[in-house]
């Protein structure tokens, strides 16, 4: 006898389908799995024979081959254990072969047969339904599918509500989709809000120039200043994820382990991970590739605190993805892409000790420490913030004020939608502008350029950098409801760019 059951394995963002091919002949007992199964799932034969017995199921005494197809795809995981257990029922004749071929079937079984949560659940809900095949999951993984659900995903927390679903005894009921208020719901209005942030206002525009363009920015001043503040109130004046970035974001997670709730799944992420952490940890990778902050970050913040910390190492590989939006984890048996267009926020001190240019502070680094501090970040790295921007120190009587607060998150936010929307009609987002579009949104007039030029060669500015400051600049004509770009708008942008790497002296010089 032989029976066929469809499943999905998981690489990278992606789930490709399997065919898992039960076969049942005479001969002695035994049980074999081909297919290139990795460790986790030639194991699965002994997860299998116990929850069958432990539900009341006939294990059947017969020589059984199970094959693993596409042979050429590793497959990891205890993903398969529903698939192959549901097969050998199959080809045994305890369910009915023909209940198999509009579903596909994904879940771990402990030995009494429950069924355990799976990672990467949401790529396999979207793949299923383009072949025109409902899924079946674990209960646990229920709310995570239902962002993705459309009547096409069961869900089940045993083998025997399975079978008692096949055999047509007890229809499983698909998995809703949450409503639009809950999918909305605990977004932006959950996050940390700007109207707790006293004074900076130069920070505070440049976070919000920085949201409406979607530009990097990099933020430095002495300890205390609020650098970390300003940081974490960035999601609050994003707008919402659109339904398509939201589910990628979800992808991301999923795949990670980290599904994201039905409430607030459209808020951007942001991740901020501690200066100690590795390449791998950042970009991604493993013997099983997995994906790093910056994937997680997926059309979100990522949120670098204490930048010269981090090992120059681990911030060079962050280059390439900052241009190209995506990540290539490369290994011996496979290649694996995980998304990774995300918007940068860095904070550092301006020397060691973290008082250079305190007013009332005396700095005691020497300026050989100084040079060393900040040299960790390189010139090519420092090119790819588009805004540098110093946080000063804050007077008494500007922090103490009583019932005194800045502008809040929500008539920020009001403005960067309206920005935004201007972009969206010319295509991407002002950060992503290049070549002819660049152009395009970008004219100046010849004054506009005299001013370039002569910055570009005061501060030894890269052609990289003059892109960026014709970006910014594009992003504040927007924020003023301006088609063109004019000269304040230039003046503006370059203030921004108030940390630069003069080629000749190899330092970082105020502009």
């Amino acid at each position: 006898m032989l029976a066929i059951v469809h499943s999905r394995a998981s690489i990278g963002v992606s789930a490709p389908e399997v065919t898992v091919e039960v076969h049942l002949s005479g001969g002695l007992p035994a049980l074999s799995i081909v297919g290139l199964p990795e460790t986790g799932v030639r194991e699965s034969k002994d997860r299998v024979r116990s929850a069958l017995l432990n539900a009341g199921f006939e294990f059947p005494a017969r020589r059984i081959t199970i094959n693993l197809a596409p042979a050429d795809l590793p497959k990891e995981g205890g993903r398969f254990d529903l698939p192959i257990a549901l097969g050998i029922l199959a080809a045994s004749g305890q369910i009915p072969p023909d209940s198999l071929k509009a579903l596909e079937f994904m879940g771990e079984l402990s030995l009494d047969g429950a069924l355990r949560p799976l990672k990467g659940v949401l790529p396999a809900v979207l793949a299923a339904r383009e072949a025109g095949r409902s899924l079946l999951i674990p209960q646990a993984n229920a709310d995570e599918a239902a962002l993705a659900s459309q009547g096409d995903v069961l869900a089940a927390s045993h083998i025997l509500t399975v079978c008692e679903h096949l055999n047509g005894r007890a229809k499983l009921v698909p998995v809703p989709k949450p409503p639009a208020d809950a999918r909305l719901a605990a977004g932006a209005e959950a996050a940390a809000d700007l109207a707790d942030v006293r004074g900076q206002q130069v920070p505070r525009r440049a976070l919000e120039v920085a949201a409406a363009g979607g530009h990097n920015l990099l933020f430095f001043g002495p300890p205390g200043t609020g650098k970390s503040m300003l940081a974490s109130r960035l999601p609050g004046i994003l707008p919402a994820l659109d339904d398509a970035s939201a589910m990628e974001v979800a992808s991301v997670h999923s795949v990670a382990g980290q599904p994201l709730q039905s409430g607030g799944w459209r808020q951007p992420p942001f991740r901020s991970p501690h200066h100690t952490a590795s390449a791998v940890a950042l970009v991604g990778g493993g013997s099983s590739p997995r994906p790093g902050e910056i994937s997680l970050a997926h059309r979100g913040v990522l949120f670098l605190d204490e930048l010269p910390e981090f090992e120059r190492r681990v911030l060079e590989v962050l280059r390439e993805p900052m241009e190209t939006g995506e990540i290539a984890i490369s290994r011996a048996a496979r290649q694996v892409t995980f998304p990774a267009r995300f918007q940068v926020v860095a904070a550092m001190n301006p020397c060691p000790c973290g008082y250079s240019g305190h007013p009332n502070i005396e700095c005691q680094c020497t300026p050989s420490q100084v040079m060393r501090y900040r040299s960790k970040i390189s010139g090519p790295l420092l090119d790819r913030f588009d805004l540098h921007v110093e946080v000063p120190v804050q007077a008494g009587e500007v922090l103490l004020r009583h019932g005194e607060t800045g502008e809040s998150s929500a008539s920020v936010r009001a403005r960067v939608l309206d920005a935004r929307n201007l972009q969206r009609k010319r295509g991407c987002l002002n950060a992503s502008l290049a070549g002819k579009a660049l152009d395009q949104a970008c004219r100046i007039d010849a004054a506009s350029e005299k001013l370039l030029a002569h910055a570009m060669e005061r501060l030894g500015l890269s052609a990289r950098a003059l892109h960026r400051i014709l970006r910014v600049a594009r992003t504040l004509a927007d924020l003023d409801g301006q088609a063109t770009v004019s000269k304040p708008h230039l003046i503006e942008a370059l203030g921004y760019r108030q940390l630069d790497r003069q080629q000749d002296q190899g330092a970082l010089v105020s502009a």
